[in-house]
């Protein structure tokens, strides 16, 4: 039963953080498709999702080889911490660059390029959550295709509507990182300092991330709230 627990728990971590780091690249599907005919916009967006995806399942497939080489791991890792922040911080990405194009091949081509150019965190994050596991990896992707052709604009509204659900994802994100670096064969941290650490500290950092992010998300919508009220009373 825990073998079956344990692959449940990592298909719903590799979903979460697959969709959790796709909210920019469905927001990149729903402008790039914006000015084609309705008719058009739902065969670019699954021909440029599909082929996408099938690119990222490649590359996340290599990555998930490359991680248990001593020392890669622990290196991802970092890396995801670095894309953690970067998530919570909500820096500018590059859907915000997009312009909408009215030729299907034309929107193909741009979300083929701006997800190409916005994958490596969601390779990293899934390479790291599957721990070597390659069907799993593919099996979690699949899983998330429907949800990202579908939900486009939907999805990123949704996370810009509700601040906190970047939060969760971010909490994920955080607790797969330095899961990672306690893996890693090649510093066997779990060896150093027992394996009670292994689970405090990214269960830790990652309830650090909802606490500090239940705040920001209030922050934000009090912030919107001001915003608004203010662009009201100028009408």
């Amino acid at each position: 039963m825990d073998s079956l627990g344990d692959l449940l728990f990592e298909t719903l971590t590799i979903i979460v953080i697959n969709l959790a780091l796709s909210g920019d690249n469905a927001a990149v599907i729903g402008l790039a498709i914006k000015d084609l005919p309705k008719e058009q916009r739902k065969i670019a967006s699954v021909l440029g999702a599909g082929v996408a995806i099938v690119l990222r399942v490649i590359f996340t497939v290599i990555a998930t080889v490359l991680i248990r080489i001593p020392y890669l791991n622990a290196l991802g890792g970092l890396i995801l911490v670095w894309i953690t922040w970067s998530l919570v911080k909500q820096e500018d990405r590059a859907d915000e660059e997009i312009s909408g194009k009215r030729s299907v091949m034309g929107a193909v081509w741009t979300i083929l390029i701006a997800d190409m150019s916005m994958s490596f965190d969601n390779v990293m994050g899934v390479a790291g959550a599957a721990e070597g596991n390659v069907p799993l990896v593919i099996f979690g992707l699949i899983v998330s295709i429907p949800i990202i052709i579908y939900g486009s604009n939907w999805l990123a509204d949704w996370m810009n509507r509700k601040p906190f659900l970047i939060y969760i994802g971010a909490a994920v994100l955080a607790h797969t990182s330095f899961a990672m670096v306690f893996h890693d064969k090649g510093l066997n941290l779990t060896g150093h300092f027992g394996g009670l650490w292994e689970i405090i500290i990214p269960y830790g950092m990652a309830g650090t991330v909802l606490v500090w992010g239940w705040f920001q998300a209030k922050k934000i919508v009090v912030a919107r709230t001001i915003q608004e009220s203010g662009n009201i009373s100028r009408k």
